[in-house]
């Protein structure tokens, strides 16, 4: 006879291997076919809602692994909500207008986009966004990201472009926008101006220099100085800026020295006077006067290199740092320079161009770009003796966001959100306050740069965008930009659509009584300025969340990257206080940028470059999924090859795992052979309290967006406790007990809530893999949801019961590791081979001792042995004396009797059956049930 015939081995069509690029996208076209997320919305209705908003990710090229990142953390906090019991949508959306775009389609025009017309090269640029938008969002879905893809919201739809007209008509009305000539942040590559939001810092070399200014004798006599030979020393960084010089600032309370050093006499603060004179090589000098600055406020010097007087004034932003306590001030080149020279009623001179370069009629330099001017600009002060030295400096430099290149502030005529007007400041910096901000730090990083922060230039110039719907004076160029008139064109854009603005002259956009309210001019052009996008991205709190009845306002959850604390939580906070009064979001949560093995930048060029789409055709999007689950998103995250292998590794246990679950109860109808807990056998109750105590623990993680804290924990419990442990011990249970026993009932019962319960708590990491094994759960398919994420999660009932009982399973466990180092000692010296060849022989303290006996006919299972006599004196010969258990030994010695063909254990029995001579009297009675 076979006797392996009449075992209850484990059969399941679930495969062994996953094979997951080619079976996800099956599951995909189950997904679609079920219409999923149609019936998460349906199951949604009436719950308590829960908000992600979705921030847009841009509309240009694929998505890499940092879109991966973020958008898989969304998908698993949606899942995990709405498997919690909340109505949990989720609305993608995209980024449609800007800069990188319309650079993309320039491009691709070639010399053709000179003879296009804005609109002709606007309709160039949504086509682009369309391209990309319609390739994301297949890459998106490919991930496992559920949504309602059908109906994304995209910065360029005529509703959306709408909305962001109607919300900066509300910043008009209440006075908060204003048109100025000051310096911006200016891209000269780009040909734009930039907000704070697009500026990035990096590393630079710079000239650095010291310029000696000749102050005027009357006002060096009044010091008691030479009047012929008294120099303020500034130090500057940027020489291109000296033409633009009008004026040299000192702070009124720091103390300053005039030094003489041969016939010259230098002044520049007392702290930083001993490193400058080093600097200068000048070892002998002498300190001949001391005053504050404030008393050379108003004092004239001498520009450098041009006829022209450069005024002393005095300011607050000066600091001792670095340079000489002197700077040099240039109003349509600073923030500072230009605060401080509006209070001395100093003209913003800018003499540059948009694209870099020196205006018609600036001295010396006309039409050359600033970056080559500070060559000749040093060469200049070198030989009219003005520098004092020269050197390099590397230090961080803003750069533009999108071309990377080293960017300038120059003045120009821009529009402006005040920060002062209608306390839209103080009132975002209250409101900060009383958001959750996770990790806690990002409250003080967002705090510090909305009390630092200039006011918001939100105008550009390029094409590709929402129109600033201003309107020019041709006689005086007073701009017309009031609520009736913004609203009249706002009319005409409901009707024809944004590109209104650049189809018509402005005779047709203003309404016929328009007149400019400063000379009463009759006659307007069209500005030609676009909104900023971070405006554009930034109002869809209101535009998306506001109006979209599937949503609600504020918004639960904004979760991005940590840059956009400078970004989309910002310009989001800003556009939400200063239309409503609050803060947009309730929690804000970031995670930090995806870096490549030992944590150095992602970058074409170093070829460490890992692209979702490799991985996905590698190794199946489940593997991603799993990767942002198990990093602690919080920080930096690390991704590489050797990462991902090992990833695949705990997948493949996890998966084995299932597979064996499902296996071992494919004869199981949960309907009708189900076991109570209470009727359970004690392992089995065991195990499920243990089960239920990682449902709270991964549930709770849930909550706490600790997702590392799920991977950690799902695979711990089944490499540790299932497979090390519970399944290891009920293996002969439930392959040699009569199928329909109750111990072998009791085991499938546990094995069915483990299974069930762990499909839906991977759900939202591994939704692909729950997904397929749930459609190979024993049972009617008809009795569960269609889908495990139509499920909700299990609840911890079990969690805190039989504590006494689960502490003494503890110390089992503890014992059982004693053991099966024992064992692996003896298998190791080839006494035995596998450790059902094994008799225990084991002593123990008290304690142990009555713990043992009370299990005494469970022992040989859960030490998987054949036989366990619990000894007083097992003798000293091969003994092994646990460390982690004082008192326990353990003496291994061969089985008695002979070996089962059935089961594989050692007993003394085998032979006593005269039908069935090769099997044990435990397996002739199993058979005899069966």
């Amino acid at each position: 006879m076979d006797y392996k015939e009449t075992l209850n081995l484990p059969k399941t069509d679930f495969p062994m291997k996953a094979n997951l690029a080619k079976k996800e996208l099956e599951t995909l076209e189950k997904w679609g076919n079920i219409d999923l997320y149609g019936l998460l919305v349906k199951r949604g209705e009436g719950r308590e809602r829960f908000i992600l908003h979705d921030g847009p990710p841009y509309a240009n090229g694929n998505i890499h692994s940092g879109h991966a990142l973020n958008k898989i953390l969304k998908d698993i906090i949606i899942k995990t909500k709405s498997q919690s019991g909340y109505f949990a949508p989720y609305v993608p959306g995209w980024d449609c207008h800007g800069l990188p775009i319309e650079h993309q389609v320039d491009k691709k025009l070639g010399k053709s986009k000179g003879s296009m017309t804005p609109s002709q090269k606007r309709s160039e640029c949504r086509a682009y966004a369309e391209k990309y938008v319609a390739i994301q969002k297949e890459e998106f879905i490919r991930l496992g990201i559920l949504g309602d893809w059908e109906n994304p919201y995209l910065t360029m739809s005529h509703e959306y472009e709408m909305g962001i007209v109607r919300e900066l008509i509300k910043f008009l009305a209440s006075g908060s926008l204003y048109r100025d000539f000051k310096p911006v942040h200016w891209c000269i590559s780009c040909g734009t101006a930039l907000a704070e939001a697009e500026v990035e810092y990096a590393d630079h070399t710079s000239p650095s220099i010291f310029v000696r200014f000749k102050l005027k004798g009357g006002d060096a006599g009044k010091l008691g100085l030479p009047e012929d030979s008294t120099y303020l020393v500034i130090w500057t960084t940027t020489p291109w800026t000296l033409p633009a010089n009008l004026a040299v600032c000192l702070h009124p309370d720091f103390t300053y020295n005039a030094v003489t050093a041969g016939s010259q006499t230098l002044i520049m603060a007392q702290d930083l006077t001993e490193e400058c004179m080093k600097t200068f090589g000048l070892s002998d000098y002498k300190i001949v006067k001391t005053f504050k600055g404030a008393q050379l406020d108003m004092m004239t010097a001498k520009h450098p290199f041009l006829d022209k007087d450069s005024q002393v004034i005095n300011g607050a932003h000066v600091t001792l740092e670095q340079g000489t306590g002197c700077v040099h001030t240039a109003p349509g080149h600073g923030q500072d320079d230009y605060n401080v020279g509006l209070k001395y009623g100093l003209e913003v001179y800018n003499p540059v161009d948009p694209r870099g370069k020196f205006l018609p009629g600036t001295p010396h330099f006309e039409g050359l770009n600033v970056w080559k001017a500070n060559g000749p600009i040093i060469a200049m002060l070198k030989e009219n003796k003005s520098l004092m030295a020269v050197d390099e400096i590397t230090h961080s430099y803003p750069h533009c966001w999108r071309c990377k290149k080293p960017i300038i502030f120059r003045a120009t005529a821009q529009w402006f959100i005040s920060m002062a007007t209608n306390d839209l400041r103080k009132k975002a910096l209250e409101t900060i306050r009383g958001v959750k901000w996770i990790p806690k730090w990002g409250e003080e990083r967002i705090f510090g740069m909305v009390e630092s922060r200039p006011d918001w230039c939100v105008s550009r110039q390029r094409v590709w965008g929402v129109p600033i719907i201003a309107f020019y004076c041709k006689k005086c160029d007073e701009a017309l930009f009031d609520e009736q008139t913004a609203n009249h064109v706002a009319g005409l854009m409901e009707k024809e659509g944004v590109d209104v603005w650049f189809d018509k002259p402005a005779s047709e956009l203003l309404p016929s009584s328009s007149e400019c309210k400063k000379c009463g001019g009759k006659s307007f052009s069209k500005g030609r300025d676009i909104l900023d996008v971070w405006f554009d991205s930034g109002v869809s709190h209101t535009v998306v969340m506001d109006r979209d009845e599937r949503l609600g306002w504020p918004a639960d959850l904004y979760l991005e990257g940590s840059d956009q604390h400078r970004g989309w939580f910002h310009t989001s906070l800003l556009t939400s206080v200063g239309a409503r009064g609050e803060a947009p979001y309730k929690e804000v949560l970031t995670h930090g940028y995806v870096l490549y093995r030992s944590g150095e930048k992602m970058s074409k060029s170093q070829g460490n470059v890992i692209a979702p789409q490799t991985i996905i055709d590698r190794y199946g999007a489940e593997i991603i999924r799993l990767w942002v689950a198990s990093e602690d998103y919080r920080e930096d995250v690390r991704l590489s090859d050797e990462i991902l292998r090992r990833l695949t590794e705990a997948y493949r246990k996890i998966r084995n795992t299932v597979r064996f679950m499902l296996g071992a109860t494919a004869d199981f109808d949960p309907a009708q052979d189900m076991v109570k807990f209470e009727d359970r056998l004690e392992l089995d109750r065991v195990i499920l309290i243990k089960f239920h105590k990682l449902i709270r623990k991964i549930t709770e993680a849930f909550d706490k967006y600790e997702f590392h804290v799920f991977y950690h924990a799902i695979h711990n419990f089944c490499v540790v406790d299932l497979s090390s442990f519970y399944l290891d011990i009920i293996k002969d249970r439930l392959y040699t007990y009569p199928k329909t026993s109750a111990g072998r009932r009791s085991a499938q019962s546990t094995l069915y809530d483990i299974t069930i319960g762990i499909l839906k708590l991977m759900s939202p990491v591994l939704s692909f893999t729950a997904e397929e094994a749930w459609d190979y759960l024993p049972g009617d398919p008809d009795e569960r949801e269609k889908s495990v994420h139509l499920a909700s999660f299990p609840k911890p009932e079990y969690a805190d019961m039989f504590e006494t009982l689960m502490s003494e399973w503890e110390r089992i466990i503890v014992i059982r590791g004693e053991v099966s180092q024992a064992l692996e000692a003896v298998r190791k010296d080839k006494l035995i081979g596998h450790s059902l060849d094994a008799k225990l022989a084991l002593s123990a303290f008290e304690e142990d001792r009555r713990l043992l006996e009370s299990h005494s006919e469970e022992l040989p299972f859960i030490f998987i042995v054949s036989q366990v006599a619990l000894v007083d004196d097992p003798g000293d010969d091969g003994l092994f004396r646990s460390e982690n258990a004082p008192g326990l030994t353990v003496k291994v010695v061969r089985a008695e009797g002979e070996k089962c063909d059935r089961c594989w254990n050692y007993s003394a029995t085998v032979g006593e059956s005269d039908e069935h001579p090769l099997i044990c009297s435990r397996c002739v009675s199993h058979l005899g049930d069966s």
